[in-house]
């Protein structure tokens, strides 16, 4: 569970991280940096059963998806 912490943890700076970068300097970059966070946190909801928070999470995964199939068309 230690692991699954502090995953949750670096996972939550890269959040903090992921919304500078598609602020300030790249959407694209900051969607990547945001999907990569939330595959990092997942694993600790799932194990804690919080469901409700790896639905929303999954959710925002897809918009991101989303938005990175958008960029690689254009």
């Amino acid at each position: 569970m230690v692991l699954l912490q502090r995953m949750r943890i670096f996972g939550s700076a890269l959040v903090i991280a992921a919304y500078f970068i598609t602020l300030h300097l790249d959407v694209v970059t900051g969607v990547i940096v945001h999907l990569t966070a939330m595959s990092i946190s997942v694993p600790y909801f799932i194990k804690s059963r919080a469901w409700d928070v790896v639905i929303m999470m999954m959710f925002l995964m897809t918009i991101g998806s989303g938005r990175l199939i958008t960029a690689a068309i254009s």
